[in-house]
C-alpha cells in the first residue's frame, strides 16, 4: 500500500496540466502540405502534488511519453497549459525556460542511447552544473562524486565512459544527472523497462529513497502495472491520447470503473496460483490516432458499449467525494450525478 503524501492535502499542486494537446502533422504531395494530423495527445489534464508519484499507464502508442516530453517542452504543445508552481511553462521565453529547467528533469527509457558515448561519466553528470554556473573546478568534481555515491556508484567511476557500465549502472548515471540540479519534479519515462527484473527492483527502490530524501515529485510513465502499483500514489490510465480514469493506486487496483481499466488489470499476472482472475479480452485493434473514433474513443472495443458512446464524448464523472480522488470518463456512470 502506497501512502498519499501529506502535500496532497495542502491545496495547490506542484504541477497542473490543463487541456494538453499535441498533434503531429502528416505531410504529403510535392510541396509537403499538411494533409492530416496525428492526435497523439488530445485534451489531457492532470495534476501532481509535491513529493507525489503519479503513474501514467496505458498501451504502447497511447501518448504517455508524448505527455511527459511535452510538459517539459522537449516538444512544443499544440494547445493547453502546464502550470508549474503557478507559472505557465508554455509561455516562458528561452531564458525563463532555462531557469525553469533546474526544477524539472527527465530520466529516459534507454540507458544506452541517453548517454553520450564520447563523454566520461563525470562530464555527463557535471554538465548540468556547469551549464547553470552552479559549480566549477574541485567543487564540481566533489559534487559529481557525491551524486555518483548517492545513486550507488563509486567515485572512481568518474573518469570512465558509458560503454564500461552495465545497463543498470548506466541508468544510475542517468538518475545522477537528473538529480544534479536538485529538481522538484522528474519525469521517469519507462525508466526501468529496459532493465532486468532484479535490476528493476534496485532502481525502483533507489527512486523511492531519493523521493523521500529530496522531496521529489515523479510523473512515472510505464506499461508495467506491478511497478506502478508499488511506486505510485495515484494512477492515470490513458487510451488513444485521452485519460480514461484517475484514482489512488489502491482504489484503482481494487475497484476500477472504466471498462478499459478493468480489461487492462485483468491482463496483469497475479503471483498467486490459488487466485484466478477472469480475463477480459478486448476485440479488435487500437484505432489510429490519425482518425480516432467519434464519441468515446474506446467504444470500438468496449464490451459494455452503448449508443450514446458512439456519438457523444463521455463527461468527467467524480466517483464518491471529491477528496476521494476517483474520476472516470465514461457514460456508464452518468447516473452518479457528480459530474465535474
Amino acid at each position: 500500500m502506497t501512502a498519499t503524501p501529506d502535500s496532497a492535502q495542502n491545496g495547490k499542486p506542484l504541477l497542473q496540466v490543463n487541456g494538453l494537446k499535441k498533434y503531429f502533422p502528416v505531410r504529403s504531395g510535392v510541396f509537403s502540405k499538411t494533409s492530416a494530423w496525428v492526435k497523439a495527445v488530445d485534451d489531457v489534464s492532470l495534476q501532481i502534488q509535491a513529493s507525489e508519484t503519479l503513474g501514467l499507464v496505458g498501451e504502447s502508442g497511447c501518448g504517455k511519453t508524448t505527455v511527459g516530453r511535452t510538459i517539459l517542452r522537449l516538444m512544443e504543445p499544440t494547445a493547453g497549459e502546464a502550470l508549474f508552481e503557478g507559472n505557465n511553462i508554455f509561455h516562458l521565453n528561452a531564458a525563463e525556460m532555462r531557469r525553469a529547467r533546474r526544477q524539472m528533469q527527465i530520466i529516459f527509457q534507454d540507458p544506452y542511447s541517453s548517454l553520450n558515448p564520447r563523454m566520461t561519466v563525470g562530464s555527463i553528470v557535471g554538465e548540468p552544473l556547469k551549464i547553470h554556473g552552479l559549480a566549477k573546478g574541485q567543487d564540481l568534481h566533489d559534487q559529481v562524486d557525491h551524486l555518483l555515491t548517492r545513486v550507488g556508484l563509486r567515485p572512481e567511476h568518474h573518469s570512465r565512459y558509458p560503454h564500461e557500465f552495465s545497463g543498470g549502472q548506466r541508468q544510475r548515471v542517468g538518475i545522477a544527472r537528473a538529480l544534479a540540479l536538485r529538481p522538484k519534479f522528474i519525469v521517469c519515462d519507462e525508466a526501468v523497462s529496459a532493465l532486468d527484473v532484479s535490476i528493476q527492483a534496485q532502481i525502483i527502490n533507489l527512486l523511492k529513497d531519493l523521493q523521500q530524501e529530496f522531496q521529489l515529485a515523479y510523473l512515472f510513465i510505464t506499461h508495467d502495472l506491478n511497478v506502478v502499483e508499488y511506486l505510485a500514489h495515484r494512477i492515470s490510465v490513458m487510451y488513444l491520447g485521452k485519460i480514461a480514469e484517475v484514482a489512488p493506486t489502491d482504489t484503482l487496483f481494487h475497484d476500477p470503473k472504466h471498462p478499459y481499466t478493468q480489461a487492462l488489470l485483468s491482463a496483469n499476472p497475479i503471483p498467486d496460483p490459488s487466485r484466478q482472475a477472469e480475463r477480459i479480452v478486448l476485440e479488435g485493434d487500437v484505432p489510429s490516432p490519425l482518425n480516432p473514433p467519434s464519441g468515446c474513443r474506446f467504444h470500438t472495443r468496449c464490451p459494455q458499449v452503448m449508443d450514446v458512446c458512439k456519438s457523444t464524448e463521455p463527461p468527467l464523472i467524480q466517483i464518491g467525494p471529491a477528496e476521494y480522488g476517483h474520476q472516470v470518463w465514461c457514460h456508464l456512470y452518468e447516473d452518479v450525478k457528480r459530474e465535474v
